[in-house]
């Protein structure tokens, strides 16, 4: 299997949270595991609302944080270039994606573009979720309630 996270799939990697599991369990059996490279900037930022929402204490923060930085250069970061945002531009507008969300559509159906293979795109957002299906990208979880 050939792997894309958005920023809220990565994010149950270091949080325990619903999905956790399987998210681990989709990365351990992947052959290729990409993000986009405003990733990262995503998962701190979640890891550190899940904070302020007292979701987690700020150890569990300070320890998340610490683990998915030193795995960060392990993934296959995938650059937000011109073509990417053009993408993304029209994507928003196709679908009313959220800015984001775009980008990380765009970055998936770019990469399988490239690579000429089918991409899982792993999402927890419900409308990408939906969207992804929509176009032609494999998607996990597998069904969204």
């Amino acid at each position: 299997m050939i792997l894309y996270l958005d920023a809220g799939a990565l994010v149950k990697r270091y949080i325990a949270e619903a999905g956790s599991q399987d998210v681990n369990a989709w990365i351990a059996a992947t052959e290729s595991l990409a993000t986009s490279l405003i990733t990262r900037t995503e998962v701190a930022a979640a890891l550190t609302r899940a904070q302020r929402m007292k979701l987690i204490t700020g150890e569990e923060t300070q320890r998340a944080l610490q683990i998915f930085r030193s795995e960060w250069e392990s993934l296959l970061r995938l650059p937000m270039n011109e073509a990417t945002v053009a993408r993304g531009d029209i994507l928003a507008c196709e679908y009313s994606l959220r800015g984001y969300d775009a980008i990380h559509l765009a970055t998936a159906l770019l990469w399988k573009e490239t690579l000429g293979l089918p991409v899982t795109l792993a999402t927890y957002d419900r409308q990408l979720w939906e969207i992804g299906r929509l176009v032609k990208l494999e998607v996990l979880p597998e069904h969204r309630s």
